[in-house]
């Protein structure tokens, strides 16, 4: 009992991971069991259908039962759910059947979260020391970003934990180079693979980890090859046998966890190159219309600083990142230059290749929401050591400092959990439309969107709206004779409208060619809007993030699309006006 009590860092650590608990696991079922999270109703739809072969030759035909026939995203992620929806069955069936698996989806996601958090703290306890470890950790905790995706089965943090393995492995290995932690690296990326191909820039981080020697020997002394060159055989040997060894281990590993990828390797190419399309074109599907005109690296920080950490959270953190830049250049740090940069090098790169992609989505930053914790913390440490020294008879003063501080924070943390202390918008605006409107009339409902309303008894005449193709005449009079029969329409969220209006408002600055400009749309949409199509705004509900104790919404409508449209929609519902 003693010894625990001389480790302040133990009971720090525990109070986080249940802080971390309580925001991961509170409001997990917040669409109220309507499966509103499309990635993730894919997924819990491709693994519940899998089954187990009944013969070898079985498991290696293309049709085996347990092929899913999509890789979008890894195959890992599917056999999990599967797996744990059977052991979770046991209890409840329902865990093992549409009605709930992606609850046990949800909290597979906020598990590997807790994970990541623990991970976080040992990584800035062996780069710096406990304190920083438990800051960052802290940090990552209260990240709003990934208290979001923890509440979705989509893999973004089964990933982000797996690459954060990887990272902490590769400094591992870096401090003690052996075929057994080598092979460790290549089971740790190997499992990354196999949970999302995106994990392919961890192929820097493993480069730098075999090579940073040599290139900072290179670097101190890059005109004196006689001190140098004898060290190029040591290099090449270990950059060659290390590495076959990670090569060979996550191989193994990949197909294990992910076998399809080379039994039905021309559906899981396609199906990768519509992805890979998909990042460089960002016409390419209705949905992602929203990313035309994204500024590179400029959207993803701005997501960042404004959603995913909040403004006080990220500005410590990107801060952190050129304290981190000036201590390794100026070389201040004579223990963990080597560690320190091989994060450096991932963050980096990660960056530099996500962010220029010509989609955006929230979740492709979120495996550098643990470096920037990371970097965070280093420098609140530092900040907090020099205004301790600075002030050392002001303790009062610094407490008070601190506690300002901490309120800071919490505060977007605890505004965006009053999101999941009210039932989903679009759950509720379907109980409004069930008490509101006759089974008789017609309602106009959005392509490419949920359909509402959702669950009930009442059935209405749908009629759909394909305002993405209204460039095309036909569609645009099927769009008006559809508004003509009906008697409401119903907007489920901005996943049309924003990015329509947006794109039509700037074709000529973006060079957009006529056949894909939005331009009826956008008519379309401020026809709606001012009362000209006849219809009027009967109803709408919104249920922003609020600052805790006052109450004031924060409006988050100018966000990543994804960050609103899952959990907490715009839903806004126009009548016909009466003659």
């Amino acid at each position: 009992m003693k010894v625990l009590f001389k480790k302040p860092h133990f009971f720090y650590l525990i109070a986080i991971l249940i802080l971390g608990a309580f925001f991961r696991f509170y409001g997990l079922n917040w669409d109220q069991g309507h499966h509103l999270h499309p990635d993730e109703q894919a997924i819990v739809m491709f693994s519940i259908s899998l089954q187990f072969p009944s013969s070898l030759s079985e498991f290696l035909s293309k049709s085996s039962p347990l092929n899913p026939h999509f890789f979008a995203y890894g195959n890992f992620p599917l056999y999990l759910l599967k797996i744990v929806g059977l052991i979770a069955g046991n209890f409840d069936p329902s865990f093992a059947l549409y009605d709930k698996i992606n609850i046990a989806g949800r909290f597979i996601s906020g598990i590997f979260d807790l994970g990541t958090i623990f991970f976080i703290f040992l990584l800035g306890k062996k780069l710096f020391n406990k304190k920083v470890g438990i800051i960052a950790s802290f940090f990552y905790t209260i990240s709003v970003f990934p208290i979001q995706t923890s509440h979705f089965y989509a893999v973004d943090t089964t990933l982000t934990f797996f690459i954060l393995l990887t990272l902490y492995q590769l400094i591992r290995f870096y401090e003690k180079p052996s075929i057994k932690n080598s092979m460790l690296v290549g089971v740790c990326f190997g499992v990354s693979l196999a949970t999302k191909i995106s994990a392919i820039p961890l192929i820097t981080a493993i480069i730098a980890a075999t090579a940073v020697d040599f290139l900072l020997l290179v670097a101190k002394q890059p005109h004196k090859p006689r001190v140098w060159l004898p060290h190029i055989p040591r290099f090449l040997k270990r950059f060659i046998f290390d590495g076959i060894a990670i090569t060979i281990s996550t191989v193994i590993i990949f197909i294990a966890l992910q076998p399809y990828s080379i039994i039905d390797f021309p559906t899981f190419w396609r199906q990768n190159m519509e992805q890979s399309q998909m990042t460089h074109d960002a016409f390419t599907f209705p949905y992602t219309l929203q990313y035309v005109g994204k500024i590179p690296y400029w959207h993803e920080i701005k997501n960042v600083v404004l959603w995913g950490l909040g403004p006080v959270l990220a500005t410590i953190s990107f801060l952190g990142i050129f304290y981190m830049l000036i201590l390794i250049i100026k070389k201040q740090k004579k223990q963990k230059w080597a560690q320190e940069l091989i994060l450096v090098i991932f963050f980096l790169s990660y960056f530099a290749v996500v962010g220029k992609f010509a989609v955006g989505w929230m979740r492709y930053m979120l495996p550098l929401y643990p470096l920037l914790c990371i970097f965070a913390g280093l420098l609140v440490w530092q900040s907090l050591r020099f205004i301790e020294n600075k002030f050392s008879h002001h303790k009062f003063l610094i407490l008070n400092f601190k506690f300002l501080i901490l309120l800071a924070l919490l505060a977007w943390p605890l505004s965006f959990m009053n999101i999941y202390t009210q039932p989903n918008t679009r759950v509720l605006a379907s109980e409004w439309i069930y008490q509101n409107i006759p089974p008789d009339k017609t309602i106009a409902r959005e392509h490419w969107d949920d359909g509402l309303p959702i669950g009930g008894n009442i059935s209405y005449k749908i009629l759909e709206l394909p305002v993405y193709e209204m460039q095309s005449s036909i569609k645009e009079m099927q769009i008006y004779k559809s508004i003509q029969e009906s008697d409401y329409i119903i907007v489920a969220s901005n996943r049309l409208y924003v990015p329509l209006q947006r794109i039509a408002k700037n074709c000529e600055t973006w060079l957009i060619t006529p056949e894909r400009c939005p331009k009826n749309a956008d008519i379309y949409y401020k026809k709606l809007f001012n009362g000209e199509l006849g219809y009027k705004k009967v109803a709408e509900f919104e249920n922003p993030p609020k600052i805790p104790l006052l109450n004031t919404p924060i409006d988050d409508q100018g966000s990543d699309e994804s960050f609103t449209v899952y959990d907490h929609p715009k839903v806004i519902i126009f009548e016909k006006n009466s003659l």
